[in-house]
């Protein structure tokens, strides 16, 4: 491992909430080891987005790597022209123009069939009635995977999720992930000889007459559950409690000073729903003072740079009016997100103003107690839950 400062945590409490342990590391040391992730992690925002487009020295491509081995290689866990490659396959799919000619519509039809079953709900879950059917929805839609209960969407998607961040090795999440991964191919096994004979702007038929190999194919599909469910389902939930717990920056949306996507933006920042991602160090090197050993494992760690002090004034505050140029939301670099323009037409084009439309006294269930939130790798509300009026 490196030589990098050593920093405990108990990592039950750093998934509850990670902010404190975070902020700690930043004032100490801007690189420092946590045994119980067996990792160095890059804690501040400006070393992390130098750094993290050295892929000659931080590369992406991980052999031995949980998401490698539970999913495939992906896009993600390649480098260099490899990588761009494949990425400029799926443009056709995910493009600023793809989204606004085609998704769109998709994104708000569907959303409006979900807020027409709310109607008739007096209060409930957030996450779960809107939340999680709206990103699941539009999963299905620019997958390609129609076929897919939105309900199954989302038990694969977090069943991945759960799997790449196993790093104890827990068999029991091993198998669900190996599971959710079966199901994913065995949709795709149903869709793929319909969308060889009508094909269309989805990841499955552009990949496919791209040329890409089947399992090149399927590994990208996967790639993009993993991160296309859980993550706009936490940022839409996540966004609306943070907007129902300030009513003064939800005034200045709803006094058209500001929009809905600067409310979403803004909650991308101050929660980061990827909160990390992790790269292997492809040679020794030195950086900071600290040696690094080649094949050693570290985390760029989004949701601390998002937060560091020195870059956004008042991090912990949710504000929406904040300058947003230098948030690693969505990564930086080569991996910047390439679902970014979906899920911020989804969101705060679609989901937010729709949502805040149909119910326009929408308030918290305080009955309920507090929102949770989880997760440190990958974050957002356990549960959301609202009174409908």
């Amino acid at each position: 491992m490196s030589n990098a400062p050593i920093y405990e945590i108990d990592i039950n409490k750093f998934w509850d909430n990670p902010y404190p342990d975070l902020k700690i590391m930043r004032k100490r040391f801007s690189i420092c080891f946590v045994p119980q992730l067996n990792s160095t992690l890059f804690t501040k925002r400006n070393s992390i987005a130098e750094n993290e487009k050295k892929i000659e020295v931080f590369s992406s491509c991980q052999p031995e790597g949980l998401m490698t081995r539970l999913m495939g290689e992906n896009m993600m866990r390649k480098d260099g022209e490899e990588h761009l490659r494949e990425k400029k396959v799926i443009l056709p799919s995910v493009s600023p123009k793809t989204v606004k000619n085609i998704w769109k519509n998709e994104f708000i039809k569907n959303t409006k069939a979900i807020l027409n079953k709310m109607i008739d709900f007096e209060k409930g879950d957030i996450v779960k009635d809107f939340a999680l059917p709206v990103s699941a929805e539009a999963l299905k839609t620019i997958t390609g995977l129609t076929n897919m209960h939105f309900k199954e969407m989302d038990r694969v998607s977090q069943g991945m999720i759960d799997g790449i961040a196993n790093i104890s090795g827990d068999p029991e999440i091993e198998s669900n992930c190996n599971d959710c991964t079966q199901s994913i191919d065995k949709h795709i096994d149903e869709m793929f000889p319909l969308i060889k004979k009508f094909p269309n702007n989805s990841l499955l038929s552009v990949q496919y007459e791209a040329g890409l190999s089947d399992d090149q194919n399927r590994a990208n599909i996967k790639l993009a559950i993993s991160g296309g469910q859980n993550e706009p389902r936490d940022a839409i939930s996540g966004t609306v409690w943070s907007l129902l717990k300030h009513p003064d920056q939800l005034k200045y949306i709803l006094k058209k000073e500001c929009s809905w996507m600067n409310a979403f933006e803004e909650y991308c920042r101050w929660i980061s729903p990827i909160g990390m991602s992790p790269r292997r160090v492809a040679k020794n090197i030195n950086i900071g003072g600290v040696d690094f050993i080649k094949n050693e494992r570290i985390f760029f760690m989004f949701g601390s740079g998002n937060r560091d002090e020195e870059v956004f004034e008042n991090p912990d505050t949710f504000i929406i009016k904040r300058k947003l140029g230098a948030s690693l939301a969505f990564g930086a670099g080569p991996h910047f997100c390439a679902g970014a323009w979906a899920s911020r037409c989804l969101i705060g084009e679609v989901a937010l103003p729709l949502l805040f439309g149909c119910f326009p006294n929408l308030k918290l269930d305080h009955r309920k107690g507090d929102v949770k939130f989880g997760g440190w790798a990958f974050r957002g509300p356990l549960a959301v839950n609202c009174i409908y009026i």
